[in-house]
């Protein structure tokens, strides 16, 4: 147990590092479909730009974050297995398995535009890129609770938070089409 602050705190690194990289990979795709309206060699240019920086970013920081962060939260398990019983423990390790999901949408929608496949419009990966931010909130307000949430306020919560984002998304929608260069 003289390991377990230590093994926590590398796993809460890798978390925020995992999420940095998960917050920023979504806006560089929007870059990249957005580069796409462009003409050429604006076009090329930024697509080249992006594909380097989104590479960079995936695989130097998001990936080996994503595996770290996994590899000690195990290990905090190993160390707790009386967690693993825990009903809020159960519902965030249902988060976790949703978080993985989107990282894994998040690496195709990556390998697609790396191919220059543009499949999704700006709009669709604005409203994509706060996934992660709902996921973070669950995750957080679980772990700090430690309980598996009075369902009706967590799910309510949620809910208005999803709302209050799809809100700001269109906000800034209006105010860009008022000012391109915003």
């Amino acid at each position: 147990m003289e390991l377990y602050p230590y093994i926590k705190s590398l796993h809460l690194i890798f978390v925020v590092t995992w999420f940095a990289g998960l917050f920023y990979i979504p806006r560089l795709f929007i870059y990249h479909i957005e580069a796409w309206q462009k003409p050429s060699p604006e076009k090329e240019i930024l697509s080249t730009q992006l594909k380097l920086m989104t590479k960079r970013l995936w695989y130097i920081i998001t990936w080996p974050s994503a595996v770290l962060c996994t590899v000690f939260a195990i290990w905090l398990l190993i160390l707790m297995p009386a967690w693993l019983q825990q009903p809020w423990m159960q519902v965030k390790l249902g988060f976790v398995a949703l978080l993985c999901f989107y990282h894994l949408k998040c690496h195709q929608i990556f390998k697609q535009l790396q191919r220059d496949e543009v499949k999704y419009t700006s709009r669709f990966m604005r409203i994509w890129n706060e996934v992660a931010t709902l996921v973070l909130f669950a995750i957080v307000f679980l772990v700090v609770l430690k309980n598996a949430f009075n369902w009706i306020y967590g799910v309510v919560g949620i809910f208005v938070l999803a709302i209050l984002l799809m809100l700001g998304i269109r906000l800034y929608k209006r105010i860009r089409d008022k000012n391109p260069n915003a």
